[in-house]
């Protein structure tokens, strides 16, 4: 499911909170609640219509029998394949759910038939602003198992992308916690043939059976990726708790911590494709948009790689919605033309481009009021003006695809903005995190690559 967004923009807040709901008030009614890993939670409840997010949320807790800190870790959600969004504490669902048409017409490029077709589901879903760094100090087992859950299906289903050896490593973790220690004897490649795709992403296994393996037996192709996480799985027994799972569940979310998309609200955009081939063709691209914490992510949804990945005190940014013309969120960072620093701008085009803004812009305020009362940022063990260290791998899926961009490159010398020019002494735009972004100096200062 993708194209999300959360509540914080005061656009989607305002228009969640107009109209009004006919139905009683005190009528009982029954909803399902889903969980990532399509389980679902039955309930009957009382006054649905008029409850709020916080009401029905308190509920659910009660219903599953989890500690206070559940309150700050999970949001109720309103999803379905065409959008996805974080409710606040006081929205209502019910009325939420009466005004998704609306939402879809509004935030999606969809036809009124796919939009009327469409349905979301409740969700309790991880509460994208709560800090990752907190997640490894809950000892509460079912809230890790919670997190566990959602982490996997997002690995599973693509939306966080992983280097192959990660989605071995993570298939190695998931198979420790669910099927136990490793036994020579119980375990072995045709015991988890049946259960692989519960265990590595499935666009993995079809990379893996590239244009040279097209003539390589299927069934040893199968088994040579069964072999391969059983490898793992082993290796995970040996290296981690055999008593409780709740260390278990904090290696598997500490992993997946470093992908610089764990916990981010989703987004569907499009960028343009570089001109290529004689006749200088060129087209869009079909990409998420992912907002956390820590900063924005741009991923290409076919080849489940990142194209790139900025901290908000590397970008500045802001939506446009030119008159008759498509909804767009501009990202600029710095970067270089031929040894050349310039600034680099970036057009995504969305609907959902002001939610984007609108969430960017309310991550930022909240890291900065995060930094006023610790030496840590809201996000994180380190400070939001550290810099990304270097990926050890150069063939990594988080590693920045800048020339699969096309992207405008300029710079500003004082008295008018220039393309590709080595001065700039401004930012374009005015709406920046006040952290650590930069303008590009001037050619003749020196420039840290």
């Amino acid at each position: 499911m993708d194209g999300s967004g959360a509540s914080p923009p005061s656009l989607m807040n305002e228009y969640m909170m107009q109209g009004s709901v006919s139905s009683s008030g005190t009528r009982s009614m029954d909803v399902i609640v889903y969980f990532m890993n399509d389980e679902a939670v039955p309930l009957t409840v009382d006054g649905l219509s008029v409850m709020t997010a916080h009401e029905l949320h308190r509920i659910i807790r009660e219903v599953l029998v989890l500690p206070d800190i559940a309150q700050e870790v999970f949001a109720l959600w309103l999803a379905s394949p065409l959008l996805e969004v974080q409710l606040k504490p006081k929205h209502q669902p019910y009325k939420v759910c009466r005004q998704w048409h609306d939402l879809l017409a509004r935030f999606t490029n969809n036809s009124a038939e796919d939009i009327h077709q469409d349905e979301p589901c409740l969700q309790f879903r991880r509460n994208i602003f709560f800090p990752k760094c907190r997640e490894l100090q809950i000892a509460n087992e079912e809230v890790l198992r919670l997190l566990y859950e959602e982490a996997k299906s997002n690995v599973l289903e693509g939306r966080y992308p992983c280097d192959l050896e990660d989605c071995e490593l993570l298939g190695g973790l998931a198979c420790r916690l669910e099927l136990g220690p490793y036994n020579q004897e119980k375990h072995t490649p045709s015991t988890l043939r049946p259960k692989l795709e519960c265990f590595l992403p499935s666009y993995v296994c079809k990379k893996r059976n590239g244009l040279l393996n097209a003539f390589i037996n299927r069934g040893s192709r199968q088994a040579n990726f069964e072999q391969t996480l059983l490898n793992s799985y082993k290796e995970v027994t040996e290296n981690t708790c055999e008593e409780g799972e709740t260390t278990n569940y904090k290696e598997y979310l500490k992993k997946c911590h470093e992908l610089p998309y764990y916990g981010c609200a989703f987004f569907m955009g499009e960028i343009d494709k570089p001109a290529q081939g004689f006749l200088n063709r060129a087209g869009r691209k079909t990409v998420s948009v992912a907002i956390n914490m820590e900063g924005v992510s741009v991923i290409d949804r076919k080849e489940k790689h990142v194209l790139i990945s900025l901290k908000f005190s590397e970008l500045s940014w802001d939506h446009t919605y030119p008159e008759r013309e498509e909804h767009i969120l501009w990202l600029e960072f710095d970067g270089n033309n031929e040894g050349t620093p310039v600034n680099k701008l970036l057009k995504i085009y969305s609907k959902q481009a002001e939610l984007m803004s609108g969430l960017i812009e309310y991550c930022v305020e909240l890291n900065q009021g995060g930094d006023m009362h610790s030496p840590d940022s809201v996000s994180g063990s380190t400070p939001i003006t550290e810099k990304r260290s270097k990926l050890r791998r150069q063939e990594s899926v988080l590693c920045n695809r800048i020339k699969h961009l096309t992207t405008i490159d300029y710079v500003d010398d004082g008295t008018e903005i220039k393309r590709v020019k080595p001065k700039r002494a401004a930012s374009f735009f005015t709406r920046q995190s006040t952290h650590g972004y930069a303008s590009v100096l001037p050619a003749d200062s020196p420039v840290e690559s």
